[in-house]
């Protein structure tokens, strides 16, 4: 039976990496925010929202009118789009309160990336992400199964962390029989 199983690494980049990870989270917050604001006004206007596709075309021109988004990983910026299309859809199903702009001084930052064509793997005691390069880690065991996505994450006191996406084929347990004397 397959699984999604998340493993949960420190990370230890260069300075440049943390620049380039600073550089993405906020890249990903300048485009959850931008895109918020857009749904928010179109949904005043037509009682209707946008969607994660026009979204998506859309920021290809968002690109071309701030070239610093395109130093960061495209996919980071995608899936901040996907947090944001997702979060409105929960929040029709009134499954959660309507999604907010993301703040600078929140506590902990984070930018997630898919695997495309196998740019997240681990090797040997680093770990390969998209744009980032090979990033040492403190690999405490063995990652099994194909990798889905990484996360990346900043905490309050400047420490990295990768949370990686697993899916793993695992055999479910035998149920024991118990008998009553």
């Amino acid at each position: 039976m397959l699984i999604n199983k998340a493993y949960k690494f420190r990370l230890y980049p260069t300075k440049e990496q943390e620049t380039f990870i600073a550089k993405t989270i906020g890249c990903s917050r300048f485009v959850f925010n931008r895109f918020l604001g857009k749904w928010n006004d179109t949904y005043q206007e037509t009682g209707k929202g946008l969607t994660y596709s026009s979204c998506s075309a859309e920021l290809t021109q968002l690109k071309k009118e701030f070239v610093w988004l395109k130093e960061v990983d495209s996919i980071a910026l995608q899936s901040s789009l996907k947090n944001l299309a997702d979060s409105y859809t929960r929040f029709f199903k009134k499954q959660n309160k309507a999604p907010r702009f993301k703040s600078k001084k929140n506590q902990v930052q984070s930018y997630t990336t898919k695997v495309t064509n196998s740019n997240i793997a681990i090797v040997d005691n680093k770990i390969k992400l998209p744009k980032l390069g090979l990033v040492r880690l403190a690999k405490s065991r063995e990652v099994e199964g194909r990798i889905l996505n990484a996360t990346v994450r900043r905490n309050p006191s400047g420490k990295f962390f990768v949370s990686i996406l697993v899916e793993t084929d695992v055999q479910p347990l035998k149920k024991r029989i118990h008998l009553s004397v």
